[in-house]
């Protein structure tokens, strides 16, 4: 992605954080994490964040999807032998989130997957979040992700995110965004 697709994302996501009635100071606009995975395809794949905190004890972020956004199947593993993985709770604020997690499949999944992604997911039993539903998941727990038609904005309470060390089914996939 480039600088001037970055800046027209954070709108849109800035938009979607208005909905959810969430104020941000300037500095967490100018500075929100826009990450395309490395597929250079922002509309479909990917999120956007806020990181209030993240400390070696505990972190606070929000997570805003574009309507239909979907960020990949992945995991939390095992940092050390004092560290088991991200704990997460994700809380819904505004829109509607199918979370796809371990456990049986869903008999009719509503996520509408590209077909160039669709081969990565493995996981398919169907959570879905509206405001002020929440799910834990815990460390190690393959999942994924999409926003409803309007988009979603999350809140995330986790253990500490080591983003870096997340590993995602896709091995195409980086999760650190790069910028063109």
């Amino acid at each position: 992605m480039n600088q001037e697709q970055v800046k027209k994302t954070r709108q849109k996501a800035y938009q979607l954080i208005n909905k959810a009635h969430i104020t941000l100071t300037e500095q967490e606009r100018t500075h929100m994490e826009v990450a395309d995975c490395g597929f250079d395809d922002i509309e479909n794949l990917g999120l956007q964040a806020v990181t209030y905190i993240n400390t070696d004890r505990y972190c606070a972020k929000e997570i805003i999807l574009l309507p239909g956004q979907l960020f990949p199947e992945h995991q939390h593993p095992p940092i050390d032998e004092s560290n088991p993985g991200k704990q997460e709770t994700f809380r819904c604020r505004w829109g509607q989130v199918l979370l796809y997690v371990e456990g049986k499949p869903s008999d009719s999944p509503k996520a509408k997957v590209p077909s160039q992604y669709r081969p990565y997911l493995t996981v398919w039993k169907e959570v879905e979040l509206r405001p002020g539903n929440q799910y834990t998941l815990p460390p190690n727990t393959k999942h994924w992700f999409q926003a409803g038609e309007k988009g979603a904005v999350l809140s995330e309470f986790s253990s500490t995110s080591i983003d870096e060390k997340d590993e995602f089914s896709d091995p195409r996939v980086k999760r650190i965004p790069l910028l063109k």
